[in-house]
Protein backbone atom coordinates (compact mmCIF):
# COMPACT_ATOMS: atom_id res chain seq x y z
CA UNK A 1 0.00 0.00 0.00
CA UNK A 2 1.03 3.25 -0.94
CA UNK A 3 -0.03 5.11 2.11
CA UNK A 4 0.29 8.75 1.05
CA UNK A 5 -1.91 7.92 -1.95
CA UNK A 6 -4.42 6.00 0.40
CA UNK A 7 -4.68 9.15 2.52
CA UNK A 8 -4.77 11.72 -0.58
CA UNK A 9 -7.51 9.05 -1.94
CA UNK A 10 -10.09 9.70 1.21
CA UNK A 11 -10.27 10.64 4.88
CA UNK A 12 -12.93 8.28 6.16
CA UNK A 13 -13.28 6.31 9.31
CA UNK A 14 -13.19 3.13 6.52
CA UNK A 15 -9.78 4.47 5.33
CA UNK A 16 -8.18 5.07 8.24
CA UNK A 17 -8.56 1.81 9.89
CA UNK A 18 -7.38 0.33 6.10
CA UNK A 19 -4.26 2.29 6.87
CA UNK A 20 -4.15 1.23 10.84
CA UNK A 21 -4.43 -2.43 9.70
CA UNK A 22 -1.98 -2.09 6.63
CA UNK A 23 0.80 -0.78 9.31
CA UNK A 24 -0.55 -3.49 12.10
CA UNK A 25 2.52 -3.95 14.47
CA UNK A 26 5.18 -3.02 11.62
CA UNK A 27 7.70 -0.64 13.00
CA UNK A 28 8.69 0.13 9.46
CA UNK A 29 5.53 0.80 7.95
CA UNK A 30 4.88 2.91 11.30
CA UNK A 31 7.87 4.99 10.65
CA UNK A 32 6.25 5.43 7.35
CA UNK A 33 3.22 7.04 8.51
CA UNK A 34 4.85 9.07 11.39
CA UNK A 35 7.12 10.82 8.67
CA UNK A 36 3.87 11.58 6.79
CA UNK A 37 2.16 12.91 10.19
CA UNK A 38 5.47 15.35 10.32
CA UNK A 39 5.16 16.40 7.10
CA UNK A 40 5.00 20.04 6.40
CA UNK A 41 1.67 19.65 4.51
CA UNK A 42 -1.40 20.11 6.53
CA UNK A 43 -3.25 18.01 4.37
CA UNK A 44 -0.96 14.86 4.44
CA UNK A 45 -0.13 15.81 8.59
CA UNK A 46 -4.25 15.88 9.42
CA UNK A 47 -4.36 12.92 7.59
CA UNK A 48 -2.13 10.97 8.83
CA UNK A 49 -3.15 11.86 12.58
CA UNK A 50 -6.13 9.52 12.27
CA UNK A 51 -4.61 6.33 11.40
CA UNK A 52 -1.62 7.27 13.09
CA UNK A 53 -3.74 7.64 16.40
CA UNK A 54 -5.13 3.86 15.68
CA UNK A 55 -2.03 2.39 15.56
CA UNK A 56 -0.58 4.28 18.58
CA UNK A 57 -4.02 3.21 20.56
CA UNK A 58 -3.31 -1.22 19.50
CA UNK A 59 0.71 -0.74 19.82
CA UNK A 60 1.97 2.36 21.94
CA UNK A 61 5.58 0.90 22.16
CA UNK A 62 5.94 2.11 18.35
CA UNK A 63 5.64 5.83 19.33
CA UNK A 64 8.54 4.85 21.78
CA UNK A 65 11.37 5.90 19.54
CA UNK A 66 9.53 9.10 18.24
CA UNK A 67 8.29 10.46 21.48
CA UNK A 68 10.71 13.36 21.81
CA UNK A 69 10.47 14.57 17.94
CA UNK A 70 6.41 14.86 18.87
CA UNK A 71 7.08 16.31 22.14
CA UNK A 72 9.66 19.30 19.93
CA UNK A 73 6.62 19.56 17.30
CA UNK A 74 4.13 20.15 20.11
CA UNK A 75 6.32 23.31 21.61
CA UNK A 76 6.22 24.78 17.65
CA UNK A 77 4.50 28.28 17.43
CA UNK A 78 1.64 27.70 15.25
CA UNK A 79 0.98 24.20 14.78
CA UNK A 80 -2.13 23.63 13.80
CA UNK A 81 -5.07 22.55 16.47
CA UNK A 82 -5.57 19.38 15.11
CA UNK A 83 -1.94 18.35 15.14
CA UNK A 84 -1.73 19.38 19.01
CA UNK A 85 -4.94 17.85 19.74
CA UNK A 86 -3.96 14.29 18.06
CA UNK A 87 -0.14 14.53 19.54
CA UNK A 88 -2.05 14.73 23.05
CA UNK A 89 -4.01 12.04 22.20
CA UNK A 90 -1.36 9.77 21.49
CA UNK A 91 0.53 10.65 24.28
CA UNK A 92 -2.65 9.20 26.53
CA UNK A 93 -1.76 5.88 25.46
CA UNK A 94 2.08 5.93 25.94
CA UNK A 95 4.13 5.96 28.78
CA UNK A 96 6.03 8.58 28.95
CA UNK A 97 9.96 8.08 28.75
CA UNK A 98 11.91 9.40 32.35
CA UNK A 99 13.55 11.38 30.42
CA UNK A 100 10.69 13.34 29.00
CA UNK A 101 8.45 13.64 31.76
CA UNK A 102 9.11 17.18 33.36
CA UNK A 103 9.13 18.74 30.27
CA UNK A 104 5.56 17.02 28.98
CA UNK A 105 4.17 17.82 32.35
CA UNK A 106 5.09 21.90 32.04
CA UNK A 107 4.12 21.56 28.54
CA UNK A 108 0.38 19.69 29.54
CA UNK A 109 -0.20 21.75 32.13
CA UNK A 110 0.47 25.27 30.15
CA UNK A 111 -1.66 24.21 27.21
CA UNK A 112 -4.54 23.72 29.25
CA UNK A 113 -4.29 27.01 31.43
CA UNK A 114 -4.09 28.68 27.89
CA UNK A 115 -7.92 29.47 27.67
CA UNK A 116 -6.72 30.52 23.79
CA UNK A 117 -6.08 26.88 23.17
CA UNK A 118 -9.04 24.60 21.62
CA UNK A 119 -11.18 22.92 24.19
CA UNK A 120 -9.97 19.52 23.10
CA UNK A 121 -6.17 20.41 23.33
CA UNK A 122 -6.88 21.53 26.71
CA UNK A 123 -9.01 18.22 27.67
CA UNK A 124 -5.78 16.06 26.31
CA UNK A 125 -3.19 17.72 27.85
CA UNK A 126 -5.09 17.85 31.09
CA UNK A 127 -5.11 13.78 30.82
CA UNK A 128 -2.08 12.97 29.86
CA UNK A 129 -0.47 15.61 32.81
CA UNK A 130 -2.69 13.21 35.08
CA UNK A 131 -0.88 9.95 34.09
CA UNK A 132 2.27 11.77 35.37
CA UNK A 133 0.86 13.25 38.37
CA UNK A 134 -0.82 9.44 39.30
CA UNK A 135 3.08 8.16 38.85
CA UNK A 136 4.53 11.06 40.79
CA UNK A 137 2.32 12.23 43.42
CA UNK A 138 3.80 15.09 44.79
CA UNK A 139 2.21 16.83 41.44
CA UNK A 140 -1.09 15.98 42.23
CA UNK A 141 -2.17 19.31 44.14
CA UNK A 142 -0.76 21.87 41.66
CA UNK A 143 -2.92 20.00 38.63
CA UNK A 144 -5.66 19.82 40.92
CA UNK A 145 -5.48 23.43 41.51
CA UNK A 146 -4.87 24.28 37.68
CA UNK A 147 -8.04 21.87 36.72
CA UNK A 148 -10.08 23.86 39.48
CA UNK A 149 -9.06 27.26 37.92
CA UNK A 150 -10.32 26.50 34.59
CA UNK A 151 -13.66 25.41 36.53
CA UNK A 152 -15.51 28.73 36.38
CA UNK A 153 -15.64 29.57 32.73
CA UNK A 154 -14.66 26.33 31.13
CA UNK A 155 -17.39 24.76 28.65
CA UNK A 156 -18.98 21.38 29.78
CA UNK A 157 -16.24 18.92 27.99
CA UNK A 158 -13.96 20.55 30.06
CA UNK A 159 -16.13 20.30 33.33
CA UNK A 160 -16.96 16.80 32.64
CA UNK A 161 -13.37 15.66 32.02
CA UNK A 162 -12.12 17.71 34.92
CA UNK A 163 -14.56 16.41 37.23
CA UNK A 164 -13.58 12.59 36.19
CA UNK A 165 -9.72 13.68 36.70
CA UNK A 166 -10.23 15.25 40.48
CA UNK A 167 -12.03 12.52 41.11
CA UNK A 168 -9.21 9.89 40.17
CA UNK A 169 -6.29 12.28 41.98
CA UNK A 170 -8.10 12.21 44.96
CA UNK A 171 -8.98 8.67 45.37
CA UNK A 172 -5.37 7.58 44.59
Amino acid sequence: MDIRQALLKEHSKKQAARIQGYISNSPERFNELFNLFMDESYLISQRASWPLNLCVEQHPQLLDPYFKKLLKKLKSPGLPNAVKRNTLRMFQFVTIPKNAISETYTLCLDLLQNVKEPIAVRVFAMTVAAHIALKIPELKRELLLAIEEQLPHASAGLISRSRKIIKLLSHK
